[in-house]
């Protein structure tokens, strides 16, 4: 067995520990319970820090870092993480089977990982196998601690508790694929912190059939846009995780809106790649857009599908105005992206603040051809939208396509005046898509009213 899958495997051992946090749950006085159940995490922190510095295992639980320091500070940092996590369970209302997921799920996440990567060198694959690892044993993981604190586990509760698994999967592969080994206590703190999150939003229609038709949706689609290049591994997992919020947060029709900005959109980056190329104008990395691109031009809209989750018993607002503010965030994003991408093959493209002539590329420089493109990506969106909600009907989807042309227009002109420097393209991006959202909702708001 490899040092990398014995390291693994000792970390999740030490992941497991987290099944003794639930036994304290309910212990009287509080304070006896809270050192219970964190003591165990805080002395292995304390002995890796101190006391194992050489021999059998310090080799097993030493990563390359941690054998130039003698010290370690990996074990050390994991652990600590566990610990900060068990307190927000016990003292601050963190659901234990949501801690225990979130442990699990990067615990075990890696060791599927691991375990696939002495078989291949394929970086995809070997992000499987901690989705399929993180996935199972957390699903697992969490059943065991519901009925340790006498949760009973119908099956919508199962179905939910599924649910948090592959969110936290997906979330723990997509962080780990762009940040470090190392970060891993960063990537557990955020597993748990957004788990949280969705534990406290009413999901009512979640189902494990739901949730097994979701996820293979968006893994297929996914696969595909990265097999074609128009995503890189992690813009795939950020598609993937978004699809799967979309779907089980919102329903199929949400996700027809999305999946179809994400295809035609990436399909339209590749459109006469290398003719963009020798104009300057080509998307970098061949054309794969990455998670940062993707979450520039989605997380309006994710936003607004988690908010309608907890409407109106969260939030008093009418979830019919935060599908306006979804389709026009994904209005927005086409509309920019057809414009963009096909506008820029034609010569002469002018500057939308001054209508002087600039070179192809050029922030804020805008073709006619590229506004009939962007009037076309945003009319498909809108048509969506018209098509499968009654509630939207042909008045909405006028809305939706004013609001994402709208969206195009703002992009634009933020990247004739303020891009640049400190002001990058996904900033502009987001600000775009976060007006069109604006404005659909408040033309939204006017027709309900």
């Amino acid at each position: 067995m490899t040092s990398p899958v014995r390291r693994a495997i000792g970390f999740a051992l030490v992941g497991a520990l987290a099944l003794v946090v639930p036994l304290f749950d309910g212990v009287t006085p509080p304070w006896l319970a809270t050192v219970g159940a964190v003591a165990p995490f805080v002395v292995i922190a304390i002995l890796a820090l101190t006391v194992v510095e050489s021999g059998p295992l310090f080799e097993t639980l030493a990563r390359p870092g941690d054998r130039e320091d003698e010290t370690l500070y990996g074990l050390a940092g994991f652990s600590l993480a566990i610990a900060g996590l068990s307190l927000l369970a016990l003292q601050f209302g963190l659901p234990m089977w949501v801690f225990v997921a979130s442990v699990f799920t990067l615990a075990f996440g890696n060791v599927g990982a691991r375990l696939v990567e002495r078989m291949t060198e394929e970086h995809v694959l070997a992000t499987a196998g901690f989705v399929t690892g993180g996935f199972v044993c957390a699903t697992l993981g969490s059943a065991v601690t519901a009925a340790i604190v006498g949760e009973p586990l119908t099956g919508d509760f199962v179905a939910r508790l599924a649910f948090y698994a592959i969110s936290g999967a997906l979330l723990g592969a997509l962080l780990r694929a762009v940040l470090f080994e190392r970060d891993d206590p960063l990537v557990l703190l955020s597993i748990g912190l957004v788990l949280w999150l969705f534990s406290d939003l009413p999901l009512h229609d979640v189902t494990a059939t739901r949730i097994g038709l979701a996820l293979g949706v968006t893994v297929f689609l996914g696969y595909v846009s990265y097999a074609l290049d128009t995503a890189s591994l992690p813009g795939m997992l950020t598609g993937v995780f978004l699809g799967l919020l979309t779907i089980v947060l919102g329903d199929f029709r949400w996700f027809a809106m999305l999946i179809t900005f994400f295809g035609l959109g990436g399909l339209s980056t590749k459109f006469r790649y290398e003719e963009k190329q020798e104009r300057g104008i080509a998307e970098e990395n061949e054309g794969a857009r990455g998670s940062g691109n993707v979450l520039a031009n989605s997380i309006v809209a994710l936003l607004a599908v988690l908010t309608a989750a907890a409407s109106p018993s969260h939030t008093g607002v009418d979830p019919t105005l935060l599908l306006y503010a979804f389709a026009g965030a994904v209005a927005a994003a086409m509309s920019d992206t057809f414009s963009s991408e096909f506008g820029g093959l034609y010569d002469n493209p002018r500057l939308i603040t001054t209508l002087e002539r600039v070179d192809p590329g050029t922030d804020g420089a805008v073709t006619w051809q590229g506004a009939v493109a962007g009037l076309i990506g945003a009319g498909l969106i809108a048509g969506i939208a018209g098509g499968l909600f009654e509630r939207v009907g042909t008045t909405g989807a006028l809305t939706v396509l004013a609001a994402g042309f709208t969206g195009m227009l703002v992009d634009s002109l933020l990247g004739a005046t303020v891009e640049g420097g400190r002001i990058g393209n996904q900033t502009v991006n987001l600000l775009a898509t976060l007006s069109a959202a604006i404005l659909g909702t408040g033309v939204g708001l006017v027709a309900i009213v």
